[in-house]
């Protein structure tokens, strides 16, 4: 199955101490594949796209999800997008946003699972205080489609 992470609205790109501490700090945001973060944007970037394959399969009648983009155990499956700063030493991670499979409507699971599409997850990465999306983020702040 194909999984396509739409963000807009990073927090580097608005105004204030906060954008700029952002900015100055090299701050990026990467989607995490097993303890590595990968495909790094910059937060002041005007959008970030992530798209990567995972497997899925039936397992007593359910839907799960797996491989290396995938954290958590059967029932509690999710994927991480990671803040961290950028540096000679490699990625400093400060926060990560927690986007998880159980919030994703069961029909839409199964239609990308089943008609091979592409599930879509779109989402700001602005918290309400300016800075980057953490924890977990739940519908409405996510919102899910399958192409």
């Amino acid at each position: 199955m194909r999984i396509r992470i739409d963000g807009s609205d990073l927090p580097g790109q608005r105004a204030g101490a906060e954008a700029d501490a952002l900015r100055l700090g090299n701050v990026h945001v990467g989607v995490q594949r097993k303890a590595e973060v990968v495909d790094q944007v910059p937060a002041d970037a005007a959008t970030a796209t992530w798209s990567f394959e995972v497997s899925s399969r039936e397992v007593d009648g359910m839907l799960d999800v797996g491989g290396p983009w995938v954290h958590g155990r059967p029932g509690a499956r999710f994927l991480y997008l990671s803040w961290g700063a950028v540096t000679q030493d490699g990625f400093a991670m400060f926060r990560r946003a927690k986007l998880m499979f159980t919030d994703v409507p069961t029909e839409l699971l199964r239609a990308a699972h089943d008609d091979n599409g592409t599930l879509v997850g779109r989402l700001g990465l602005t918290d309400a205080a300016g800075d980057p999306i953490c924890a977990r983020v739940h519908p409405p702040a996510i919102v899910w489609t399958v192409q």
